[in-house]
C-alpha cells in the first residue's frame, strides 16, 4: 500500500492535433487502466489539459502515451508539470471545455 507521500501531481497540456480525434476518451481509458485520479478537457485554444494524479509510475506511463495519443491525432509537443498531489479528485473524468 502507497502512502500520500508517494503520489504525485502530472498537468499536461498537449499541442497539436488533438481536439476531435478521440484524444479526451484515449486519455480516459489510460488514466483508468494506470489507476489514476484527474481529469482531461479540450482548451479553447485547440491543446488538450490533462490533470492526474498518483503513483510516479503509472503518472510516467501516462505521460509517455500522452507524446504518442490516439491513431487520429498528432502530438506536436506535450508541456509537462510535477507537482505534489492533492487529493482533490476521487476519480477519472472528462471535464468541459476551459
Amino acid at each position: 500500500m502507497r502512502s500520500a507521500d508517494d503520489e504525485k501531481r502530472l498537468v499536461a497540456v498537449v499541442q497539436g492535433r488533438v481536439q476531435g480525434v478521440g484524444f479526451r476518451y484515449f486519455v480516459l481509458d489510460k488514466a483508468r487502466d494506470l489507476h489514476l485520479t484527474g481529469i482531461v478537457r479540450n482548451l479553447r485554444n485547440g491543446d488538450v489539459e490533462v490533470i492526474a494524479e498518483g503513483s510516479q509510475g503509472a503518472l510516467e506511463a501516462l505521460l509517455a502515451a500522452l507524446k504518442v495519443g490516439p491513431r487520429a491525432a498528432r502530438v506536436d509537443n506535450v508541456h509537462a508539470v510535477w507537482l505534489p498531489a492533492t487529493g482533490e479528485y476521487k476519480t477519472f473524468s472528462i471535464a468541459p471545455t476551459r
